[in-house]
């Protein structure tokens, strides 16, 4: 798939992201927004998954470790035909597989997750299966900078190195935001890359909207022999609908109805752009 088509896939992705959390009156909006051409450029362009191979030892494996924002990974599965579209009506309906947090019972879904800092740590211990079993798999797992004061996460990566995981690769959604406020007041992990280097890692950074440095930042992989790798993806909560970009209320808000039409209006004219 060209760049140019991923990019315009991942218009309709936010539409869909948009269609069910409105429907569903539940979801995590401005960080699923902010995710989705991670996600888009690993399923349609990087992982070797898919329905007909998610079942093989040998495929990669994704592990989304800000498991809040799941709408983001739910219409990419679907998109690439793990499960029908027509499912994620249910979501967060009583009953439904499609709660708001990934879940095994999703076909697609490799890992239960959204206690935030145990993606990576899932990750790396899925990663040294990979070499124990001598499989060319490769694990992705996308973290929220939200998440890394977690200290499961600092010994994961630890481990991850200590282990020379160059089959690990870990994407930072740098999108400066979460649930109570700016991450930087929080509980500010910066200089973020220093420390991932500092505990053993090759890190690279790139715009996490750009489709092309994306794809070219996982054709990369991996970015240094025997050491797992970080991209830190810097993105904007909210990407793609203006008057949700970087405001805090939509962490998990959900749009009204006229909200959701003037989002749908923005997104429009911006698929025209790109056709």
């Amino acid at each position: 798939m060209s760049e140019k088509e991923l990019a315009q896939k991942s218009v309709g992705y936010r539409k869909k992201i948009l269609k069910y959390i409105y429907q569903a009156k539940a979801g995590h909006t401005g960080g699923s927004l902010s995710c989705i051409d991670i996600l888009n450029v690993l399923y349609n362009h990087t992982m070797n998954v898919g329905p007909g191979t998610f079942d093989s030892p040998d495929r990669d494996r994704y592990i989304q470790s800000k498991g809040h924002t799941v709408e983001a990974l739910y219409v990419v599965l679907a998109s690439r035909g793990f499960f029908p579209e027509s499912d994620l009506e249910t979501l967060c309906k009583y009953q439904s597989h499609y709660i708001g947090h990934p879940t095994r019972k999703v076909r697609g879904v490799e890992q239960n997750t959204g206690a935030l800092g145990h993606g990576l740590s899932l990750s790396v211990g899925t990663a040294i299966a990979g070499k124990l079993d001598k499989r060319d798999y490769r694990v992705f797992t996308v973290l929220g900078d939200g998440e890394l004061p977690e200290g499961s996460n600092w010994e994961a990566a630890l481990s991850a190195s200590h282990y020379k995981l160059d089959n690990l690769c870990a994407i930072l959604d740098k999108n400066t935001l979460q649930i109570s406020g700016p991450t930087s007041a929080v509980c500010n992990t910066d200089p973020v890359d220093e420390k991932f280097e500092a505990f053993g890692w090759a890190v690279r950074h790139v715009d996490g909207h750009d489709i092309g440095e994306l794809m070219a930042a996982f054709d990369a992989l991996p970015f240094e022999e025997d050491k797992p790798s970080l991209i830190i993806a810097h993105t904007v909560k909210g990407k793609g609908v203006s008057y949700m970009e970087n405001q805090l209320k939509w962490h998990h808000g959900v749009p009204d109805k006229q909200e959701y039409a003037d989002a749908i209006q923005e997104l429009d004219a911006l698929e025209v752009t790109l056709a």
